[in-house]
């Protein structure tokens, strides 16, 4: 990538950085996603929009109720989730937008020109991993804007629950496919909370080296050289952009989403990303992503690109 193409995709994430939104279900989980997206916008000098869309929860507690009684229930929902955030943040921006249709689309269509898409995840325990309901995976695989899915501990949501403030920010790479528009969410959200970037590529030798370690002394070592250069290469437009990020490249050996899992343990936001692609099965999130959004403890963005 060269730096004109950096500089023109920068302009382009400029462009729709004015405002966050954030799918408010009613939940401890969204009500987490709720509190991360405040702070969020607040970072990025942005507004924030929160979007109630209709039939969000797949399994409802209570029956269903007349259309008349949802609609003032989402009413509620939005006035007081909105109050409480202008209680904690009095300078922030906030909408409210309610949305019809297939939840999924809805939301995808509501965050079509924000900077970003926040939605809550339910946590299943630290050997289950989290839960990634069928209308979180669909809204990711709607939208070509990042989702970030925002963990929540208990069914009580604390007003900081969800949130770090501290830690890297991680970021999973492949060297051999573009990802500039994953880099330029890495940076500038590296940029905006004013911490450390680490980027990290995995690789798997050659099994032929296996075999025979002993004939060829070293081979693994400059492969590894050359990964490593290959990283440095990939990363350095976004330095020149953004002098002020300290960025911590990491080329390791092994599996994407193990090695991915592992450097994030207490990072502030994973990101990783997902291809954007066309199937006659409809359109998926990838493995890696898909287990990072599973078993990762922090909140992770899912950026779509080439």
């Amino acid at each position: 990538m060269t730096l004109e193409n950096a500089a023109q995709h920068i302009e382009e994430m400029a462009i729709m950085a004015n405002h966050v939104t954030v799918g408010l279900d009613g939940s401890g989980e969204s009500t987490a996603a709720a509190h991360w997206a405040a702070r969020e916008a607040e970072l990025r000098d942005a507004a924030l929009e929160l979007v109630h869309a209709e039939e969000w929860q797949e399994h409802p507690p209570h029956p269903v109720a007349s259309a008349e009684t949802l609609q003032r229930q989402a009413e509620n929902l939005l006035r007081e989730t909105s109050a409480e955030l202008r209680r904690r943040h009095p300078l922030l921006k906030i909408t409210t937008r309610r949305v019809g249709g297939q939840p999924a689309h809805a939301l995808a269509a509501a965050a079509k020109s924000s900077a970003m898409l926040v939605i809550g995840s339910r946590g299943l325990g630290s050997i289950a991993g989290f839960l990634v309901g069928s209308v979180a995976s669909a809204t990711i695989a709607a939208t070509e804007r990042p989702v970030v899915l925002v963990r929540s501990s208990g069914n009580a949501v604390a007003p900081a629950d969800g949130i770090r403030t501290r830690g890297a920010i991680v970021a999973g790479v492949d060297i051999r496919r573009p990802c500039d528009k994953l880099l330029g969410f890495a940076f500038e959200e590296a940029s905006h909370h004013r911490c450390a970037l680490r980027v990290v590529h995995s690789w798997t030798p050659p099994a032929a080296l296996s075999y025979a370690p002993t004939l060829v002394p070293g081979v693994q070592q400059e492969m590894a050289q050359e990964v490593a250069l290959a990283l440095e290469e990939m990363l350095r437009p976004w330095r020149d952009k953004f002098p002020s990020v300290n960025v911590e490249p990491q080329a390791i050996i092994g599996q994407a989403a193990l090695q991915l899992l592992d450097a994030s343990a207490d990072a502030a936001l994973v990101i990783v990303g997902r291809r954007v692609r066309s199937s006659a099965f409809g359109a998926h999130i990838g493995p890696i992503a898909h287990a990072v959004l599973h078993h990762a403890t922090a909140p992770v963005a899912v950026v779509a690109h080439d």
